[in-house]
């Protein structure tokens, strides 16, 4: 992939980095029952594990950052900054354990990023010309 396509298709790398991050979501528990048996890191959870959710938040910052470039809707900006946001909060609050909420709040988030980036992808966007001032 390079990187004239990821700033034509940042929709399309948004709704592959926040599926993926599902898909993650999705596997975790199913992960840790299928390699109990394997010695794990820490709190039984391997470091590259846990690596991804940082990871993946990085793909979907820089992906969204591009996509409001792009989008002939003011709206759409602050839902992808606050389905974003809600995202990092409850991935911090799981790390920190600071409120205990149940796992499925984090398909929440991901899933709102991936709806509206196939939104985005298909009503919000705009020629080039309308999209300058944003």
């Amino acid at each position: 992939m390079n990187i004239s396509y990821i700033r034509n298709n940042s929709d399309a790398v948004g709704i592959l980095a926040s599926g993926l991050c599902l898909v993650h979501c999705l596997l975790t528990p199913f992960v840790f029952v299928a390699h109990s048996s394997i010695t794990m890191i820490g709190d039984g959870q391997a470091h590259w594990w846990k690596l991804l959710d940082l990871i993946f938040l990085a793909l979907s910052y820089f992906a969204i950052r591009r996509s409001i470039r792009t989008t002939s809707k003011p709206s759409i900006k602050y839902a992808f900054w606050a389905s974003w946001s809600f995202l990092v909060g409850i991935i911090i609050n799981e790390k920190l354990e600071v409120i205990p909420l149940p796992e499925e709040m984090i398909y929440i988030g991901s899933l709102s990023l991936v709806i509206l980036h196939f939104y985005n992808l298909k009503y919000c966007q705009c020629n080039k010309e309308c999209c300058t001032t944003n």
